[in-house]
């Protein structure tokens, strides 16, 4: 008897014990997400829509994650804003990371939003390819002479008295049928065809430019110290990137929202030039997964830029980027 009393005792306390928990329990705050700034290079549009769009569907904060995009722009230096710990990760480029590298900046590509880089050459329609362009004015903005310049040169022998400065003003093209000049997959082509002007575009991936397209850079002492957080926000942008691709509704709404001077008609086109080029599905990412890289990409790339002589050859590229994010992802379009 006196056992049963302590028994039916103690389930008494039990039932006070949880009673008075549950109001404690209800008070709890959610478990907290990881906060992260994500700075994009360019004013929002279609080729960020994966981000976007990762934000806008909750995916990353289904993988516990509170994400920021923030935009860039032309006077915003992502890689320095990185490194003063500004953002966690930047948009970035194979040859700015492979530069900081050289530099002594430690920073690393975790993934890829593009299997291509979207540079390429606008040309009258007359012109049959690149290497119609020997001889041809060529214009071309600073930053081109040290990234796909020397590469253009070398494949298809053009020379520097052909270059003249590109100030991202289309006129002078449109009026003079002899010209050429650089262009984005989704930019001038598109400028283009509303003026009525009958052109080409040669991205210059397809002739075997090397470099991946629209990078995610971080620093190495985040994958280092954090790397569950990197692997659960790289998952997320693979995500974002298919459910872009599937619809992009919601995703544009927010590109609209930072960049106010984007229309649903260059969204659209946009969107449709990274599906007909397959730039985030196509490629090694057809077969790995959206957003592998790998190191026989970035060997090519690093033999470019030394031959071109714009990396030193003791540059260790393999610190530049990391496949363990990526390698077994597997998010296939």
């Amino acid at each position: 008897m006196n056992v049963l009393r302590g028994s039916l005792r103690a389930m008494r306390s039990m039932a006070i014990a949880t009673a008075l928990a549950l109001p404690l329990l209800h008070s709890l705050p959610a478990m907290a997400q990881d906060k992260l700034t994500f700075l994009t290079s360019w004013y929002a549009q279609a080729e960020h829509g994966g981000f976007y769009q990762a934000v806008a569907r909750g995916i990353y904060k289904k993988h516990g994650l509170d994400v920021t995009v923030r935009m860039g722009g032309p006077q915003v230096n992502g890689l320095q804003l990185l490194t003063a710990g500004q953002a966690d990760f930047i948009m970035g480029y194979d040859f700015q990371a492979l530069k900081a590298i050289e530099q002594g900046i430690p920073v690393v590509t975790v993934g890829t939003s593009f299997q291509r880089d979207l540079q390429g050459m606008l040309t009258h329609e007359d012109i049959p390819n690149l290497a119609g362009l020997k001889g041809r004015t060529i214009l071309i903005a600073t930053s081109g002479r040290t990234t796909w310049w020397p590469w253009l040169k070398a494949k298809y022998g053009y020379t520097d008295d052909q270059v003249r400065a590109y100030t991202f003003n289309l006129q002078p093209f449109f009026a003079d049928r002899k010209l050429a000049q650089q262009g984005y997959l989704s930019s001038e082509p598109f400028q283009a065809e509303r003026a009525g002007v009958k052109a080409r575009f040669f991205l210059f991936a397809d002739d075997g430019y090397p470099p991946y397209g629209t990078t995610i850079v971080g620093m190495q002492k985040m994958v280092k110290e954090r790397p569950e957080v990197v692997a659960r926000f790289v998952r997320a942008t693979m995500e974002g990137w298919k459910s872009y691709l599937e619809d992009p509704s919601a995703g544009n709404a927010l590109i609209k929202k930072d960049n106010p001077n984007m229309t649903d008609e260059q969204l659209a086109y946009g969107l449709a030039m990274l599906k007909k080029h397959g730039l985030v599905g196509g490629g090694d990412a057809a077969k790995s997964g959206i957003g592998v890289i790998t190191e026989e990409r970035w060997k090519r790339t690093y033999d470019y830029m030394v031959s071109a002589g714009l990396l030193k050859a003791d540059v260790d590229f393999r610190q530049a980027f990391t496949t363990q994010f990526v390698r077994d992802l597997r998010v296939m379009p």
